[in-house]
């Protein structure tokens, strides 16, 4: 039985132990209701991915059929390893239109993945950027001027949600920061404080303090506009 098999009967079976609409239990481990539909229906080009993976488990830990332990996570790790012959050339990632804002966009709502519209992009041509799996990868738009040059209004960023901690360095991150949306360099600073920073010479930076920055991810590409 292959991967996408395997996804398949996985699924089918979860959904008949749990006696509910695949719809239903891909919102009760709020994952995208297309993440448990197209394996459920046997139209699945992708496997599922761990983070995916991990939610479902959580939502439905009694199932019995879940793998011993971490069985099945080295295959569920779609840029490693990879043969265009034997997987697909593309994979879908979400795209969430809340226009991050290069300074001002307001994010006044949890990110979920069943809010997101999937679209598809070259599997190949995303590992060139990062080797997290498709579920951890999310789009979104840019909005104003203070990144600029790096990032301009409108451009489009690929925002890594696997990576939210770790030496900040020159790295650009997406975050949310008293309500509002913000793509921004980051820096630690001595006394525990981190300094938002922004590449426009003309934005002066802000201090924030524990607990007022939330990393949403990693910006770790950024296209013009399209």
């Amino acid at each position: 039985m292959d991967g996408l098999a395997h996804d398949t009967d996985l699924i089918r079976k979860l959904v008949s132990w749990a006696n509910l609409a695949p719809a239903t239990v891909a919102k009760r481990a709020e994952i995208a209701a297309s993440t448990v539909n197209r394996p459920f229906n046997g139209t699945a080009t992708t496997r599922l991915g761990r983070a995916a993976m991990e939610k479902l488990q959580r939502a439905f830990p009694d199932f019995p059929g879940w793998p011993a332990g971490d069985a099945l996570a080295e295959d569920r790790l779609p840029f490693r390893g990879f043969n265009a012959e034997r997987e697909p050339e593309s994979v879908e990632i979400a795209y969430i239109d809340l226009r991050f804002g290069l300074g001002s966009a307001i994010m006044d709502q949890e990110i979920l993945e069943h809010q997101a519209e999937m679209q598809s992009f070259p599997r190949a041509w995303l590992r060139i950027f990062t080797e997290s799996p498709p579920s951890q990868l999310y789009w979104a738009r840019g909005q104003g001027d203070s990144m600029e040059p790096k990032i301009r209004d409108g451009d489009l960023i690929l925002i890594d949600r696997s990576q939210v901690s770790g030496g900040f360095g020159d790295l650009i991150w997406a975050i949310s920061y008293g309500q509002t949306g913000m793509i921004k360099r980051l820096r630690p600073m001595p006394d525990g404080s981190l300094k938002i920073l922004s590449d426009n010479p003309s934005v002066p930076p802000e201090l924030a303090y524990d607990g007022e920055v939330h990393v949403f991810g990693r910006v770790v590409a950024v296209l013009g506009r399209t």
